[in-house]
């Protein structure tokens, strides 16, 4: 019973998040708003509304590939977001917009997801390979080694949350208060930021569970 559970977790909710947000992309993409505005102007007048005069706004290649460079200080749309004047474009430009505010405002989980990325990437690149040698050569301490910086990169996914749902909620409130949706459009705009939360719900209890069953190894390692 406990195996199937873990199946779930791993294969099947990754997946439905997946589909979930790919669908409710689709839909909502030929869904068009009461401003006609574009993701780019979205991006721009939520900007300027918040005097981040200083972010800029680039077109970048691919699909769903937008995000905010705090190191630059550049929102990166996709081309069908940048150009699109959808519904979804307007929530995933906004979204993307709610991150710079959070980077002007020091937002304390950003900063500190911020923080944790030069362990995270190194734990998520060289955990399993310390985990599984330690295992395999019956090393405990190598083991050991690998499952701290793997919880390390578990900890990045789990702030990660905080961050993008505040991030959504940021997002909503400036696309009603600047006029680019009005009140009635709010339950369309929520299903495309609730549906893209649930990628990065899905991931972190996918890695959660990947963590507790290298726990309980460790465990049982132990105490044979």
């Amino acid at each position: 019973m406990s195996f199937i559970i873990y199946f779930a977790l791993i294969l099947i909710i990754p997946i439905w998040a997946q589909s979930k947000v790919k669908s409710t992309y689709k839909k909502y993409s030929k869904v068009p708003t009461s401003s006609s505005m574009t993701g780019a102007e979205v991006a721009r007048k939520i900007l300027d509304d918040n005097g981040l005069y200083n972010v800029a706004v680039e077109e970048v290649r691919g699909h769903l590939t937008d995000h905010y460079d705090p190191r630059s200080k550049v929102i990166r749309l996709s081309t069908e977001i940048y150009h699109g004047r959808s519904t979804a474009g307007a929530a995933v430009a906004a979204h993307e917009v709610g991150h710079a505010i959070q980077d002007q405002q020091d937002y304390a989980f950003l900063r500190f997801r911020s923080a944790l990325v030069p362990v995270a990437s190194f734990g998520s690149n060289i955990s399993i390979f310390l985990i599984i040698g330690g295992f395999l050569l019956g090393m405990t301490g190598l083991a050991l080694a690998g499952i701290v910086f793997f919880a390390a990169a578990v900890l990045f996914q789990l702030i990660t949350l905080p961050v993008e749902f505040d991030a959504s909620s940021r997002a909503m409130s400036q696309l009603v208060s600047t006029g680019v949706i009005r009140n009635d459009e709010e339950r369309k705009t929520k299903k495309v930021l609730n549906a893209a939360a649930m990628t990065y719900v899905a991931g972190a209890l996918v890695a959660l569970a990947e963590l507790l069953r290298f726990v309980f190894m460790f465990v049982g390692m132990n105490e044979d």
